[in-house]
């Protein structure tokens, strides 16, 4: 399944671009995560703390053991503050 990943704020700097297609045969997001993980040492760093990090699939928060479905969108982020 085709996948758009999107990367914000210091996932985006350390893997050094904000989105692409990727070809996924995860069933959740954390395998997704795994997934990437897999493909180098930039995605190792943007991921190397799971716990500072939310997802989203197709703009609707989840957790990460949320499935990916039919999903066309995952988004990956550190937590929100307010302001």
């Amino acid at each position: 399944m085709q996948v758009n990943v999107l990367y914000f704020a210091w996932v985006r700097e350390r893997i050094g671009h904000g989105s692409e297609t990727v070809e996924t045969s995860a069933a959740t997001v954390a395998d997704l995560m795994a997934e990437l993980v897999a493909k180098g040492p930039e995605y190792e760093a943007a991921f190397a703390d799971k716990s500072a990090l939310r997802a989203a699939l197709d703009q609707t928060l989840v957790d990460m053991d949320a499935p990916l479905g039919s999903a066309r969108e995952v988004a990956f982020f550190p937590p929100m503050t307010g302001g």
